[in-house]
């Protein structure tokens, strides 16, 4: 068996890499802060999320392999090259839901990372069968090193991202997943051999480097879209920051000043005694719903608020408050303690009037993310 000499263009690799860190900045990004969103919304994020990463891993794959020159002419088979990038989809969506819709638990880490490393492998195999006029001849050596980059750089890359959902885990979340992407690539490549083959094994249509590159260009314009889109607002204060620094989430928001008031200037319109008094949101500690109106509990009093508990969202999320129930808004600067209860939470306050206030099942991720646990 005669292999055949190949060799790869520079500058093609070095673009496959910075493809998948992009991906997986996009893709990362786009996962965060899920649990403050409704179910179809958190759903329709995760499809986002999966076909950025799963997009990503496709391609740079083939920008890697647009670089590869051999000897002799060879295509690809176009069907073959969509399934494997739909598998890649389909097996990252899978680990995000997981993720997002599971107990976050270090077993379910580990999970999703050898999840998300087995969709590398497998967009990589299967597209590399997809060739015709020449036949991948692989070592064990190569497999194995490709294998196990793929699981140990993807558990690592999930456990920092979605250890503390942080920006600065994110960035080496996706700084762990463009290696791995990359490494199963170059790995599996350097114990990859090619044959010759003298006939095409037609399962679908032949595809050139050609047609093949305008898929890539296609496929890496979306994704670099998304990644501005992204990126713009990735640094931008939001929840507790905005209230921590309301200069700052000021100016940032200067031209929208006029219409739309900041979290320096929401008041929070309360009756007592006939008086309406207005205060300021840092100064409670958290909302409850009562019946189409709310209460508002500071560490002196309880008072009552005409806002509906969907109006006191609306106004107070700005302020950096996060609903721990359907009835009930804190204010995450003002909770003293929390208690894990299996599935469910309870916060309390330093001011011993106040009671606890119960975190449910489906916003307890959420409220661990904010108050940094």
């Amino acid at each position: 068996m005669e292999f055949l000499n190949f060799s790869h263009n520079t500058a093609l690799v070095i673009a496959s890499i910075v493809v998948a860190i992009v991906a997986g900045f996009t893709g990362l990004t786009l996962s965060k802060d899920l649990s403050k969103q409704s179910v179809l919304r958190r759903k329709a994020s995760i499809a986002m999320s999966a076909v950025a990463l799963g997009g990503g891993i496709w391609s740079m794959h083939f920008v890697a392999m647009l670089g590869i020159q051999m000897p002799v002419l060879f295509y690809y088979d176009a069907a073959i090259t969509l399934a494997s990038a739909l598998l890649a989809i389909l097996i990252v969506g899978t680990a995000l839901l997981l993720l997002h819709f599971r107990e976050r638990t270090p077993f379910t880490l580990s999970a999703a990372g050898a999840l998300v490393g087995c969709g590398i492998l497998a967009m990589h195999y299967i597209g590399m069968a997809g060739l015709q006029l020449c036949r991948a001849v692989y070592t064990p050596l190569g497999i194995l090193l490709a294998v196990v980059s793929a699981v140990v750089l993807c558990i690592a890359a999930f456990w920092i991202a979605y250890g503390r959902r942080t920006n600065r885990n994110i960035l080496l979340g996706t700084l762990c997943f463009g290696a791995a992407v990359s490494a199963v690539h170059f790995a599996a490549m350097a114990g990859t051999n090619f044959v010759a083959t003298p006939t095409q094994q037609e399962f679908g249509p032949a595809m050139s480097n050609e047609t093949l590159a305008m898929g890539v260009i296609l496929s890496s314009f979306v994704i670099f879209g998304a990644f501005l889109w992204m990126g713009v607002t990735f640094f931008a204060p939001t929840g507790v920051e905005a209230v921590q620094h309301p200069i700052a989430a000021q100016t940032s928001n200067e031209s929208e000043t006029a219409f739309n008031p900041t979290p320096a200037t929401v008041r929070i319109p309360c009756d007592q005694n006939g008086v309406t008094k207005l205060i300021a949101p840092e100064q409670v500690a958290f909302v409850q719903a009562e019946g189409h109106y709310t209460n508002v509990f500071t560490k002196d009093a309880k008072y009552f608020c005409g806002w509906s508990i969907t109006k006191a969202i609306t106004r107070l999320e700005a302020a950096g408050f996060i609903r721990t129930h359907r009835s009930y808004l804190i204010n995450p600067a003002q909770v003293n303690d929390f208690e894990r209860l299996k599935d469910t939470g309870i916060c309390r306050f330093a001011a011993p009037h106040l009671p606890p206030v119960p975190v449910s099942r489906s916003h307890l991720k959420g409220v661990r993310d904010v108050l940094g646990l």
